[in-house]
């Protein structure tokens, strides 16, 4: 006979399924990620970048990924630290599979300041113009490198190229507890606080997230305007003051870190701030006073040196928007997949600020409470009038503008939102939240296709440029050869700087990239190249020499950016291979070094790797 007076909790059991059910997903995405990731061949990449070589079933991931964060989200049943572990699967996704799949850091900017880093490390102290030339920019605004400096000697590795190639991973993370403490000022809806998070990251793909100052310095612009918000803003009028003056010295710190740190990030928090401000969205100066007070004097003392001889060319910028956002010369995507890769970006960022325009008409509650994130969206805008930035300022302004953007965007998503002020409004008659039937579930499909479009878009648009910033090992191993044989005062000639390592021994070691130069004389070392390129590297005294470098990297930069295509750039090395004035130092399949033989050298001198 058996026993049914205490029958098993199947209510209760069937409760923890439903818990548990948003981790099907999850973990079904995580793992169609690492049979990808698996699976996936980075060796030959073509002007796709990452996108082609991926295996699908990455792209399945991110499809089951976004929806199942999509229907967590959405179903108020659902405990909300859910949708912050799909936030983490998908930076993992998108953020760490370069550090994955390539044995090497990505970016030549990165190697740059892995460089930097190294100098700093090896003179023991800041350089002068005088000392290390143009690079003294670096030594004007030290902040990241000193504290990477610090953090090379704590690990006990040997450099930040130990580290860097995970970087994105560890930036993106640093952006996630401001972003929350900002969008969490407006409202507790946490469909519409994590769905814009899930649009911040999805349509970040400026790729200022590698090992860079901005990486850091926007991180703590985003910290800096959620105590702001938080402590300084009208919506905490009703609140105690307490501890006011441990804020303003909290906020002290971290401006200072960013001005130390970055050049353009104090004239973007400013402009934020002064928005704040001039539009009673904020309860008094002190944050915008302390900022411009540290900025100014940083500008009038450590970066005077710097900004004393940039300022002709700043003052000329100021007013010319078309200037300013043009890209000119080597900068023009060029070919089906960086075309492809750059229309991407285009419709991924156009399409999220169209939302956001869609979001404010749609949630008329956030165009009164939320109104700061709308000017703090907006408050980029006028530096397109004030500079160029390297051609980089569209770039930077779609990246500051993205908090307030994606926030709108998200609204734009969803059915009705409620602010904070409406939550409160609503505490006493407030009852348990009602369960999605099924039917309302299929409504979800359009939102559900847009996101889903965003998150796949960012692929291409973040990774398809990857066949300019990947090098090989074989690169690295080529150009690290060339730099322990380099004698003090030598000098490098390349097409572009785009190889790793280009900055190795810049205290020491002299550069020429002669696709920068006048474009007349870029069509002379075209049409001749070993004579006019070995007229250029003459006047370098013994015992220090002058070298020609050519590697995959500046290949892919030149075809890609419409400098050379690759068979000019292939000429001009078998121009150079040919002279008698040039010997081949080393050789592999990532590239080649030559040396220009010194007036009277044997043609036998030296030897060759190959």
């Amino acid at each position: 006979m058996t026993d049914l007076s205490d029958p098993p909790p199947v209510r209760s059991g069937r409760r923890g399924l439903v818990a548990a059910w948003p981790g099907v997903p999850l973990f079904a995405a995580l793992a169609l990620w690492v049979y990808a990731v698996r699976h996936t061949d980075v060796s030959r990449l073509d002007d796709f970048g990452l996108v082609t070589a991926l295996h699908p079933g990455f792209w399945a991931g991110l499809v089951v990924l976004t929806a199942g964060f999509w229907f967590t989200v959405r179903d108020p049943r659902r405990p909300g630290g859910w949708a912050a572990v799909y936030v983490l699967g998908l930076l993992v996704m998108e953020r760490a599979t370069q550090a994955v799949l390539y044995p090497t850091p990505l970016y030549a900017w990165a190697w740059k300041h892995d460089g930097v880093v190294d100098h700093l490390l090896t003179a023991g102290g800041l350089q002068t113009a005088d000392q290390v030339g143009d690079m003294a920019v670096y030594d004007q605004w030290p902040g990241f490198f000193a504290a990477q400096a610090a953090l090379v000697r704590l690990l006990g590795v040997e450099s930040a190229a130990m580290y860097m190639a995970w970087w994105p991973l560890v930036s993106s993370l640093m952006l996630l507890l401001p972003l929350l403490l900002i969008y969490r000022t407006f409202t507790e809806d946490r469909r519409l606080i994590w769905t814009g998070v899930w649009l911040f990251y999805v349509a970040n793909w400026v790729g200022q997230d590698y090992f860079s100052p901005q990486s850091v310095a926007f991180a703590l612009h985003l910290g800096v305007l959620a105590v702001v918000l938080r402590r300084y803003g009208r919506s905490g009028e009703a609140r105690e003051r307490q501890g006011q003056a441990v804020w303003t010295a909290v906020l002290g710190v971290l401006v200072v870190a960013i001005v130390m740190s970055h050049q353009l990030t104090p004239g973007m928090l400013v402009v934020a701030l002064l928005a704040l401000c001039l539009v009673r969205r904020c309860r008094d100066w002190v944050p915008s006073v302390t900022t411009v007070v540290i900025f100014l004097a940083w500008c009038l003392t450590a970066a005077l040196p710097f900004l004393s001889a940039a300022l002709p060319d700043m003052i000329r910028s100021v007013g010319d928007v078309g200037g300013n956002v043009a890209t000119g010369y080597g900068t023009t995507p060029t070919g089906t997949g960086a075309v492809a890769t750059s229309w991407a970006a285009r419709l991924l960022s156009g399409t999220v600020l169209l939302l956001a325009v869609a979001g404010i008409w749609r949630q008329r509650v956030l165009r009164h409470r939320a109104m700061p994130l709308l000017l703090i969206a907006a408050a980029p805008l006028p530096m397109f009038v004030a500079s160029s930035y390297g051609s980089e300022m569209i770039f930077r302004v779609l990246m500051f503008m993205l908090p307030g953007t994606a926030f709108f965007a998200a609204a734009a998503l969803l059915p009705k939102v409620r602010t904070l002020a409406a939550e409160a409004e609503a505490g006493a008659r407030a009852t348990a939240p009602a369960p999605v039937a099924w039917w309302r579930r299929v409504g979800m499909g359009g939102p559900l296709l847009v996101l889903l479009a965003g998150t796949l878009a960012f692929v291409p648009s973040y990774s398809g440029k990857d066949r300019i910033n990947y090098f090989p090992p074989r690169e690295v191993a080529l150009v690290q050869r060339l730099f322990d044989e380099a004698p003090e005062g030598s000098m490098v000639v390349a097409a572009n700087r785009n190889y790793p390592l280009a900055y190795e021994s810049y205290g020491t070691v002299d550069h020429y990239w002669f696709l920068e130069d006048d474009r007349r004389h870029v069509d002379e070392i075209v049409k001749n190249p070993a004579a006019v390129l070995a007229r250029d590297m003459t006047g370098v005294e013994s015992p220090a020499r002058a070298y020609f470098l050519l590697t995959q990297g500046q290949f892919a930069n030149s075809e890609m950016n419409g400098q050379l295509t690759g068979d000019q750039l292939n000429r001009i090395r078998e121009s150079v291979a040919a002279s008698p004035r040039f010997r081949l130092v080393a050789e592999n399949g990532a590239g080649a070094v030559y040396e220009l033989r010194r007036t009277g050298a044997a043609s036998t001198e030296g030897g060759t790797e190959r």
